[in-house]
């Protein structure tokens, strides 16, 4: 997998590449910033991101998903519940980032994934 996770819209040259979906870098570390996200993206980046996470011995990931409206929130918070490589997560603390992002602990990788 590369090690960037990105999407790719088509750019008019003159939209900055996160207003309209091209490809932009984003590295893998233990924490996942999800402001230059779509939530219709989280789907299919949080398993990937998950998986490189664990490929790289990462087990501790912080999702920062913002407070706002709490929507993109609860929609990782059911999406964490159906990924069998979480183990476990929780509400960050006040110096983690309150309720706008979650621990997550992931499962150990294993050579037959």
């Amino acid at each position: 997998m590369d090690p960037a996770l990105h999407s790719n819209d088509g750019n008019d040259g003159k939209t900055p590449p996160d207003e309209i979906g091209e490809a932009v870098e984003h590295p893998i570390t233990d924490e996942l910033d999800l402001h230059c996200f779509r939530p219709t993206e989280i789907g299919s980046l949080l398993p990937e991101y998950f998986r490189e996470c664990r490929r790289r011995g990462m087990l501790r990931v912080r999702v920062v998903h913002g407070k706002g409206t709490g929507a993109l929130r609860e929609g990782v918070l059911r999406l964490l519940d159906r990924l069998p490589e979480v183990r476990d997560y929780q509400t960050g603390d006040t110096t983690g980032g309150g309720w706008g992002a979650t621990w997550v602990t992931l499962a150990p990788w294993s050579e037959k994934e």
